[in-house]
């Protein structure tokens, strides 16, 4: 999967992981600025740069606890 293309899936799971954040909480996407659930989630669907941005921490995230970074 190239980072211009991401499949459907990976949007589906990374918006499900998006779901479960407090609905009052931002988060900060470095110059981009900070960002509400709502608004992350929408990027997500879009496919746009900050939307691309959140899936590729998501799944460094994944493969992280995949590879047992955070049992060490």
């Amino acid at each position: 999967m190239s980072k211009s293309q991401i499949s459907e899936d990976v949007k589906k799971l990374v918006i499900f992981r998006l779901e479960t954040l407090p609905a009052d909480k931002k988060i900060s996407i470095g110059s981009a600025g900070e960002f509400s659930k709502d608004e992350l989630v929408m990027h997500v669907k879009s496919g746009d740069d900050i939307g691309k941005k959140i899936v590729e921490v998501e799944l460094e995230f994944l493969r992280a606890i995949k590879e047992g970074a955070f049992y060490e």
